[in-house]
């Protein structure tokens, strides 16, 4: 495992996009913060509901803001916010209250592209010792439409049989989402807004529920981040608002950090390595990580958060949009550059050799 003051650099082997800045994968003293710099938030109701000037209008902001910094955060998306309060407890309670050796037989491992199930505390990746318990579910873990051998048994992949149904109604909520962000985020960068229109129609995604447990003074002492700073390797991902802050987003034009403060019952929008490989790098994959909260509250409250990754299938091919410009990028199965992106986590036999 790397020490606390470890760079990117040390992994740059592994990036399947440019990433050319350098940052520590934790917080640190020397760290800089733009305090006055705003992550854009937007109303997606006039996209969803409105005319095709509603739509574009909407879609030339959400554009700019991601390719700003990759990150916007969107209110009027017509999830209903109690849903979301309701989850955070839920994630409590699922981290709580099921006991250590019942977590650990759901212990993670690679299932087609993605690392799924249980990752135990200070274990998210051989690369760093974060302070988060993670769980990870795909579809498979879902009684949901979907390609299928077998019959479906909950307890395969939850503690508890109710867990599956609980979840399952985010799982649904989000992915109604998921044309609409893709054809917005498209259309803001002059693409056909239905490009991926068929790929993202019953496609792969995974629900990550994060814990952060009360650091004490010696954690918070030794250099450990909560969440160590990175990018996420998908298309996009949507991360509900947490009741607790510490997400903090890398400014890739000031070399700063900011803090991310999103209203309860937004939604954080990012875009992962997979869109900015097929966008051309016009939508970067943005570093993000998890700190300490400026109001100390690490020391003694818990964070939860249950964002959910937008994937496509592993035998997608993975290409850039027309209209781009020249690719910069070759074309590649899925399964192999997430796989490849990952192996910094997971150890290098994590990787699937592209055909």
């Amino acid at each position: 495992m790397a020490e606390t003051d470890a760079l990117n650099r040390d992994f740059r082997k592994y990036d399947q996009v440019e990433k050319a800045h350098t940052y520590r994968l934790a917080e640190h003293a020397g760290d800089e913060f733009d305090e006055d710099y705003e992550i854009a938030t937007l109303d997606f109701e006039p996209f969803l509901k409105g005319d095709a000037r509603d739509k574009a209008r909407f879609a030339d902001a959400f554009g700019a803001a991601l390719q700003e910094i990759g990150f916007a955060v969107l209110t009027g998306h017509g999830v209903d916010p109690t849903l979301y309060e309701e989850m955070e407890d839920r994630v409590l309670d699922l981290f709580t209250s099921t006991p250590l050796d019942e977590k650990l037989r759901f212990r993670a491992r690679r299932h087609g592209s993605v690392a799924q199930g249980y990752f135990p505390l200070a274990e998210t990746s051989d690369i760093h010792p974060d302070l988060v318990e993670g769980w990870v579910w795909c579809r498979r873990a879902f009684d949901i439409p979907q390609h299928r051998t077998g019959t479906f048994r909950a307890t395969d992949y939850w503690p508890r049989a109710a867990q599956e149904r609980q979840f399952r109604r985010l799982a649904l909520a989000h992915e109604a989402l998921f044309k609409p962000i893709a054809q917005a985020m498209f259309q803001g960068i002059g693409c056909d807004p239905h490009s991926y229109d068929d790929k993202l129609g019953g496609t792969n995604f995974g629900l990550r529920l994060n814990y952060y447990p009360p650091m004490t003074e010696d954690q918070a002492r030794s250099g450990a981040g909560r969440l160590l700073g990175h990018e996420d390797v998908d298309l996009f991902t949507i991360l509900p608002a947490s009741r607790v802050d510490g997400l903090q987003v890398w400014n890739h034009r000031s070399g700063k950090w900011v803090r991310l403060h999103a209203p309860p019952g937004a939604i954080v929008i990012n875009t992962g390595d997979y869109m900015q490989r097929i966008s051309n790098d016009r939508l970067p994959s943005t570093t993000h990580r998890v700190g300490k909260p400026t109001d100390g509250s690490h020391l003694a409250r818990a964070r939860v958060s249950f964002p959910i990754a937008v994937y496509v299938w592993e035998n997608e091919i993975l290409e850039v949009l027309p209209g781009l410009g020249p690719p910069k990028y070759r074309l590649i199965k899925a399964i192999a550059f997430h796989t490849r992106s990952t192996s910094k986590f997971y150890g290098d036999d994590y990787a699937v050799e592209d055909a």
